[in-house]
């Protein structure tokens, strides 16, 4: 898809893009996996955009629509409907790095992000590869997202329980 093609109405539709694989062993746009590695892959607004759509799943699991000039002014960028502002830059990466994909109405998000690419995680500094290569090392696999569903049948917010099982897992 090139850039000069890309567009989105102003008021999309948001549905999961349905991943089993990913779904099941990747990271919540919420966790510290994303924010330590993932951020200086796809950058600061995709990442807070792709929180905002996550946190929009935890209400709504199989969709929702969104005014994206709201969305885009609430995190202070202008919008347009192309990838010209800021905010559609930043739509942009997220189906670049295969994070959503866009449908007539509006787009298709991975609810989780996939485990980074060798070939992203190479072009980040070496203090980042390497904390990459400890927490690969370190992490117990373990189902995460059965401690999360616990925690959050439980009552425990999403992005607490996301962040707990984090810890724990981490921990352990």
């Amino acid at each position: 898809m090139e850039a000069t093609t890309f567009t989105v109405p102003a008021h999309a539709t948001i549905r999961p893009w349905i991943d089993p694989v990913v779904d099941e062993h990747g990271h919540d746009p919420r966790s510290s996996y994303v924010e330590q590695f993932w951020l200086g892959v796809i950058g600061p607004t995709a990442t807070w955009i792709m929180r905002r759509l996550a946190a929009g799943f935890d209400t709504e699991p199989s969709g929702f629509t969104i005014d994206l000039d709201h969305t885009a002014s609430a995190m202070g960028l202008s919008y347009s409907k192309g990838v010209n502002s800021p905010f559609g830059k930043a739509l942009h990466r997220c189906v670049m790095f295969g994070l959503a994909h866009p449908l007539s109405d509006g787009l298709a998000v991975r609810r989780r992000f996939p485990p980074i690419a060798l070939r992203h995680l190479r072009r980040l500094p070496d203090d980042i590869q390497a904390a990459h290569a400890d927490w690969d090392r370190n992490t117990v696999r373990l189902d995460a997202r059965d401690l999360e569903r616990h925690l959050i049948d439980a009552g425990v917010p999403p992005v607490t329980a996301i962040y707990a099982s984090e810890v724990v897992l981490r921990a352990s």
